[in-house]
């Protein structure tokens, strides 16, 4: 009778593994949006803590047996065969289980990581878009528009680093056909609006450039044809404190 117990809950163990098998890794999984993926990460959790909570009931099952072999020989080397083979496939269960659960995190870190760099950038973008606008309607001095140069000069100093990853994180996810829609849709919108800012700032700081350099070219001249008069000025005062007749004067200065 004990034989006949201990056979019964091999088959019933058995029978459970090949369950949990086409349950958690025999199903085709599509994550088209965040919450499908999140709720597979947590499932596989799940399934993982149920396979490994097994493991005292196998452990049990092996103690028996082997308890049996040692009163019953006969019986107990048939049971020892079958036990074997379920000590394999639960090896087997336990690792291919854990290995999807790992496979899931990391793919679901993958994501939040993606979503992380996506939300710096913007910001960045943010700030590059504000800078872009102070350059508008700026006072005519040359200060100001020097400000206003350095200001955005600095801004499009922004390493690329950020967007490589999130080129790479979201083509990983993409190949895998993990929230391929989803992600393209986004990595769209954020491609398109940095090029076209990208575009508009590199443009507005040629302008800012140039305005900037015929400004500092004006500033000089007029500084020059300050330095002029003030020179002439004075030989002029010069002159009439001299009581000089103009006639007496060279040519320029009459």
């Amino acid at each position: 009778e004990k034989a006949v117990n201990l056979k019964k809950d091999l088959a019933e163990m058995q029978e459970w593994m090949t369950q949990a098998e086409e349950e958690y890794l025999e199903k085709d999984f599509e994550y088209k949006s965040p919450e499908e993926l999140e709720n597979a990460v947590e499932e596989m959790k799940r399934a993982k803590e149920d396979v490994l909570q097994k493991e005292v009931r196998v452990k049990i099952l092996k103690d028996n047996i082997k308890m049996l072999a040692t009163k019953v020989p006969s019986s107990g080397q048939d049971l020892a065969t079958e036990l074997n083979v379920v000590l394999e496939n639960y090896q087997l269960l336990c690792n291919r289980i854990r290995g999807k659960c790992h496979t899931l995190e990391e793919v679901w870190s993958c994501w939040i990581e993606l979503l992380q760099y996506l939300d710096l950038e913007t910001a960045w973008l943010n700030n590059l878009e504000e800078r872009v606008q102070m350059t508008e309607n700026l006072p005519e001095k040359l200060d100001a528009v020097n400000d206003a140069l350095e200001s955005l000069e600095s801004v499009l100093r922004h390493p690329a680093d950020n967007r490589t990853q999130i080129r790479e994180l979201g083509q990983t996810l993409i190949d895998g056909g993990i929230l391929d829609d989803i992600i393209s849709e986004k990595l769209e919108a954020f491609n398109a609006r940095y090029e076209e800012l990208s575009h508009l700032a590199v443009s507005r700081q040629i302008a800012l450039e140039q305005q900037l350099q015929t400004m500092r070219e004006t500033d000089h001249i007029l500084q020059v044809l300050q330095e002029n008069l003030v020179e002439l000025d004075r030989q002029l005062t010069s002159y009439l404190t001299d009581r000089i007749d103009a006639f007496q004067m060279p040519q320029e200065a009459q």
